[in-house]
């Protein structure tokens, strides 16, 4: 991972405290915020927080709230560096899927989710309804609220390319939950700030590059899983100065081999995973693949070594986003791709 310091910082400003002059009004409770549809209601901050996925439990850690985090569940890849000593102080309930006794044993007053397989009308976890039988508010990552236009598409089409709005919309709502709106408008500054230095970084071009993003495979023969054109892997192409080769809405498509190649992207960008479900998690065995197989290995991207690694987690739309932008920059920057 690469250029961490303006989260550290703040994340080090949100764990003193923000001891800066207020700039923003307290709280005031009962609060009520319109999420994905549903009306929650918070009589006080929660103080037995859940962080169901990697993304809601990583925003919480940055606003320096470990304190208020009873647990954290569904780990993709790693904690972010910076929040490991605070990360640490929180329970893992598993890095997979958790059960909804597992949630339900540690007391919790809150449950955040980044994904509708966790807590949606679908997942194999627990529905919201589950929760707010029990009095317990829920919040779904607003990048995650998607449309399902069809049944076998779980995590739901977009048909207009991500931003990073809907992840300040959902630091922001959270700092107003725990009554730290000062410390998500910090976070929010920075992230914005190095949203601009990014794309004032890549200079406008006539040619542009076209990206695939290779999440991963059951195996070399299955059908690969992409991120789609309008996900965040869409907007990261598009912050680089590109497009994405994968022309569909669905957030997460499984295309074959045959037509990925057909697609010629000018790079391919394979994804970096901690959760070793599968062989091809691993970047090495993505680019083993690539260039040993006798149909994938003459496609111009491989043959140009325009292969690229990235934190899986951030072709979800999430912090870990404007992480992999920088990542791809940087290796491309390295090899001339871009200037």
């Amino acid at each position: 991972m690469t250029k961490f310091s303006s989260a550290l910082l703040a994340a080090g400003v949100a764990a003193l405290g923000f001891l800066a002059t207020s700039a923003s009004a307290a709280t005031q409770y009962p609060l009520t915020i319109q999420n994905c549809g549903v009306d929650v209601t918070f009589a006080k901050a929660p103080e037995r927080a859940i962080g169901l996925g990697q993304n809601s439990a990583e925003i919480m850690l940055l606003l320096g709230l470990e304190d208020k985090m009873a647990g954290t569940a569904f780990w993709p890849s790693k904690v972010l560096p910076e929040l490991a000593e605070a990360n640490a102080k929180v329970k893992l309930l598993t890095v997979e899927f958790p059960t909804f006794e597992a949630i339900l044993s540690e007391n919790p007053d809150f449950v955040a989710a980044a994904l509708p397989s966790l807590i949606g009308p679908d997942s194999k976890v627990a529905k919201r309804d589950d929760f707010t039988k029990l009095d317990i508010p829920t919040y779904l990552s607003p990048s995650t609220c998607l449309e399902k236009k069809d049944d076998t598409d779980l995590y739901g089409a977009r048909d207009k390319l991500w931003s990073m709005d809907s992840l300040y919309q959902e630091i922001d709502e959270l700092s107003q939950i725990f009554d730290v709106a000062d410390r998500g408008q910090a976070l929010i500054a920075d992230f914005k700030a190095r949203e601009a230095a990014l794309r004032a970084s890549v200079p406008a071009s006539d040619e542009k590059l076209s990206y695939v993003f290779w999440f991963s495979s059951p195996s070399p023969s299955a059908d690969a899983y992409l991120g789609g054109k309008n996900g965040a892997s869409g907007y990261i192409a598009d912050v680089l100065g590109g497009v994405n080769a994968i022309d569909t809405e669905a957030e997460w498509p499984a295309v074959g081999w045959e037509s990925i190649i057909a697609s010629n992207p000018s790079v391919i960008v394979v994804a970096s995973l901690d959760r070793n479900r599968w062989d091809l998690d691993k970047p090495e065995a993505k680019i083993a693949f690539l260039t040993s197989d006798p149909a994938t290995s003459q496609m111009p991207a491989v043959k140009n070594n325009a292969i690229v690694v990235m934190d899986g987690q951030a072709m979800n739309p999430t912090i870990r986003t404007i992480y992999g932008a920088e990542q791809v920059a940087e290796q491309l920057k390295a090899r001339g791709l871009i200037k």
